[in-house]
């Protein structure tokens, strides 16, 4: 079982996983090294669109050896990010990673009409990957990055991302926790509903292959303890593997709380519903998480 990045390093170099990477605008110390790391381990072919003298300056100060990459020389950002975008689009690259470009010009490029990666009337969401040492396992979230406030249908939609994120980690029935503010039935709060039609959902096999509870709030989610002291009975409460948040605001607290508080946590995210998994890495990223990410995406497209 996959339960840390290492074990997702170990198990892309044991079935020779090698997918194509595109960075667009990857000109960039932590985007350079974290790709550099990811051909270094072979699960990622590597094209860097952006500056040349850039990309080799980088790598000169780094000493990389420049020629493991396919680079594209591409002076202009909006430019070198919108031909990284159809070299994906194209086929020639299973997996788009953003660089140091800006948010909002990568989106724009991802959500062309002509030459983006996101299908007709599609739904563009993010998963995010949390290693945490106080939990047992991997831990798959949404949506922290993308969807403010999403409506029901864009739950179920998001839902299936998540829970095939999870899957192509070699979960076949994820456990998936529909979050509210209380495990309590309150028809006064309406992530409390959702959850439960999610629930129900999950229960006559609507979102496929998953075990499925809510509402369940964090604490009986992913404590055994306090399932216990509630006396809560629930086939994924303490055990679950995927949590969908209700808002943007409380994924978005989550997932920083575990990167800024709590020592010795790793991380790796991911925007879905595209055509091809595209990175959208934070410009201050890590390099882990940034190397996290990638091998995220190859777990994704290799399933």
């Amino acid at each position: 079982m996959i339960k840390t990045f290492s074990d997702v390093f170990a198990t892309l170099q044991s079935r020779g996983v090698c997918k194509r990477l595109v960075g667009a605008w990857a000109v960039d110390e932590h985007s350079i090294l974290a790709i550099s790391k990811a051909v270094d381990m072979g699960f990622v072919k590597a094209t860097l669109v952006g500056d040349k003298e850039l990309i080799h300056q980088v790598c000169k100060d780094n000493e990389i050896d420049v020629e493991k990459f396919d680079v594209i020389h591409n002076p202009v950002e909006l430019k070198a990010v919108a031909q990284a975008v159809q070299l994906v689009h194209d086929g020639e690259g299973d997996i788009l990673m953003k660089g140091l470009c800006s948010t909002d010009k990568f989106l724009r490029a991802i959500l062309n009409k002509e030459t983006g990666l996101l299908p007709p009337k599609g739904l563009l969401s993010h998963v995010g990957v949390i290693e945490n040492p106080n939990y047992h396992k991997l831990l798959f979230m949404s949506d922290m990055a993308v969807v403010p406030l999403p409506d029901f249908r864009q739950k179920v939609k998001i839902s299936g991302f998540l829970l095939g994120v999870a899957r192509s980690f070699g979960i076949a029935k994820p456990k998936i926790a529909f979050m509210a503010a209380s495990e309590q039935m309150l028809d006064s709060m309406p992530a409390c509903v959702e959850a439960a039609m999610l629930a129900k959902m999950a229960d006559r096999g609507q979102l496929g292959s998953c075990i499925g509870d809510g509402p369940l709030a964090l604490d009986v989610a992913v404590d055994a303890e306090s399932v216990a002291i509630k006396k809560l009975v629930s086939p994924v409460a303490g055990d679950a593997d995927c949590l969908l948040f209700p808002n943007i605001e409380s994924a978005n607290v989550f997932w920083k709380s575990n990167s800024k508080l709590a020592l010795g946590v790793r991380q790796a995210g991911m925007l879905v519903g595209t055509t091809a998994p595209c990175i959208l890495a934070s410009r201050a990223d890590s390099v882990d998480t940034k190397l996290n990410s990638i091998a995220e995406a190859a777990m994704f497209v290799a399933k």
